[in-house]
């Protein structure tokens, strides 16, 4: 088995799928660009679901990339041995090209060719689906397995929940997966022990999907027309694996991160339990929000959506940092070591670096003012608990209004001779979860997920309004921040440093109305960043952007790169009427309009 650093594997598997005729695509951005569904790129497919649809991909049929993903349902988890927020997927595509037979020969030559991953056959386990209702046993995928000359005996047929990827929504493409495992050499947990089992025998390192079925509003299943394959495996846990460590934070990827904490704390990594999971909470919270604040859509610091995260983590990685006893202004610190790790792949980082450690630090400080204010609150309430004990719904007080953790409370209760009631303090928290849940859920239904013709209508308008405000205010620098559109309105965020008057807000009105009242012809041209940028198209450049991309062109009015859905023509969009402009974030302004 090859001893790789990250870098290596990373560059090892793009290298490896350009040779078998894959086109190598550059990561896209952590906020969706036209899938309000989620709040940020959860996994490889999201950008590229319009293409998994059927629409053709600029790049080809054939694609490779490293999709830089976030994941946020585990932050409380985060400072084990496996947990983290950001992490890289490797990940394959076939857009109706190759299927099964294909796909499983790439992945098995990587695996254990001697030139590529040279791991042991014998230390590979795979499950396939076993078949439900919806879906016939995938016998080929188990056939296929024992072709390359896998042993029957380490191909396990697993159920749906196992065994099935669903769409990145609630509806659209999805279908059976075959995925791959390391055995660790750990003993079965039980006779029965398989690649289910979460006892740590068996390492996920691969995951091939077989899109062969789009999912409705109602819940049916039906054949695709276009057959794809997507593929991913995570660098993090891949590279774990290779370098024969526990922990993904024991890997080269979190080293020098590691050791800047360290440097910073005067303490060492794995002085004991604790040290071990602050140390990983504040490695890996600090990178995620590098990677959130450097990205080209950035994001900063809000009380709503993915700045509400990004704000959690920074607040959490705090926490832990004076947990270590780690100065002031430490978190830029670790984040610069994050830069040096991953800024040469991922040159945002690198062209962000000041933005990432100015927000940084002043979240930093805002958030020590914010403890100082949770502080006095407790002493305020801490002389009414008549029992001894602070009640749950007072100790989640201190922690929604005041962001004080539950940690802090109950250190500080001991000091004063209180408890606190932590189980009714999980009880408050989970239902503020699942209320906080369920307006997500409401907020984010719809929008560009559902590729209505009213949802297109308004996704052309948020080009017509980007080109307005551009215009009307004199600053070609406007670009978009973030964006949720349903078939009922259009939310459009975008960066501008103050408050937009309502003189300027008709300007910009009248000037989409103007090109709607033109009736433009909406033209679709694919071309070249360069050919784009020099024609006068809006888009972020950078190493966003592959070898060919689409432009959508609005008569004099607008030019922009966009893979989404639009209108055919300006004149069919209705009448455009702004609801509201507000605050977003610092920095950011936010829009809301619809078409009447």
């Amino acid at each position: 088995m090859r001893l790789l650093k990250s870098y290596e594997l990373r560059e090892l598997y793009l290298d490896f799928f350009r040779k078998k005729g894959h086109a190598v695509i550059p990561s896209a951005s952590l906020i969706p660009e036209n899938d309000p569904t989620v709040l940020f790129t959860t996994a490889g497919m999201h950008p590229l679901v319009p293409y998994l649809m059927g629409e053709k991909h600029p790049a080809g049929v054939r694609l490779v990339d490293c999709q830089k993903c976030v994941r946020t349902g585990d932050i409380d988890e985060v400072g084990d041995a496996s947990h983290c927020t950001f992490f890289e997927m490797l990940g394959n595509w076939s857009l109706g090209d190759y299927f099964k037979k294909e796909s499983i020969a790439f992945s098995w030559e990587f695996l254990t060719s001697p030139e590529y991953l040279d791991i042991p056959k014998d230390k590979l386990y795979f499950t396939c689906f076993r078949g439900d209702e919806n879906a016939p046993q995938d016998t080929f995928s188990h056939d296929r397995w024992v072709e390359m000359g896998v042993d029957p005996s380490h191909i396990f047929y697993l159920d749906k929940k196992h065994n099935w990827w669903g769409p990145a929504g609630t509806t659209g493409p999805c279908g059976p997966d075959t995925e791959i495992f390391y055995d660790t050499g750990k003993p079965k947990c039980c006779p029965d022990c398989d690649p289910s089992c979460s006892c740590g025998k068996y390492l996920e390192i691969w995951n091939n999907v077989f899109m062969e079925y789009n999912k409705d509003a109602e819940g049916h299943f039906t054949p695709l027309a276009q057959q794809n394959v997507d593929t991913g495996m995570g660098l993090d846990r891949t590279i774990a694996t290779l370098q024969g460590v526990e922990s993904v934070y024991d890997t080269d990827a979190f080293a020098g991160i590691i050791a800047r904490i360290s440097e910073l704390s005067g303490k060492n990594y794995k002085d004991s339990a604790d040290t071990i999971k602050a140390f990983r909470i504040v490695a890996d919270h600090i990178r995620c929000a590098a990677f959130m604040l450097g990205d080209p859509r950035g994001v900063t610091p809000s009380n709503v959506d993915q700045g509400y995260i990004l704000r959690r983590l920074i607040r959490r990685a705090l926490r832990f940092a004076m947990q270590l006893d780690m100065p002031e202004g430490s978190l830029a610190k670790v984040a610069e070591a994050v830069v040096a790790q991953y800024g040469k792949f991922y040159s945002e980082l690198a062209d962000n670096a000041a933005r990432i450690y100015e927000e940084l630090d002043r979240e930093e400080l805002r958030f020590q003012k914010t403890l100082k204010n949770g502080m006095r609150e407790f002493e305020r309430i801490k002389g009414g608990f008549t029992d001894g004990k602070i009640d749950g719904a007072s100790a989640f007080r201190l922690y929604d209004t005041f962001g004080f953790p539950i940690e802090f409370t109950e250190e500080m209760a001991r000091e004063n001779g209180l408890t606190v009631d932590v189980k009714g303090f999980e009880e408050a928290f989970e239902n503020h979860q699942k209320k906080s849940q369920a307006g997500a859920e409401q907020r984010f239904k719809g929008g560009l997920a559902d590729t209505s013709e009213q949802t297109a209508k308004l996704h052309t308008a948020t080009h017509l309004l980007q080109a307005g405000l551009r215009k009307v205010l004199e600053d070609d620098t406007i670009s978009q921040r973030g964006s949720n559109i349903t078939a009922e309105r259009l939310r459009f965020d975008f960066s501008f440093g103050r408050k937009v008057t309502p003189e300027e807000l008709k300007e910009v009105e009248a000037f989409v109305n103007a090109a709607i009242a033109a009736a433009a012809p909406i033209v679709c041209e694919e071309m070249t960043p360069d050919e784009a940028r020099a024609q006068g198209a809006i888009g972020l450049f950078g190493d966003k952007y592959g070898e060919r991309v689409k432009v959508y062109t609005m008569g004099t009015f607008s030019k922009e790169i966009c893979g989404g859905p639009h209108a055919g023509n300006t004149g069919d969009l209705g009448v455009f009427k702004i609801k509201k402009e507000e605050a977003s974030s610092a920095g950011v302004r936010r829009i809301k309009a619809v078409l009447e």
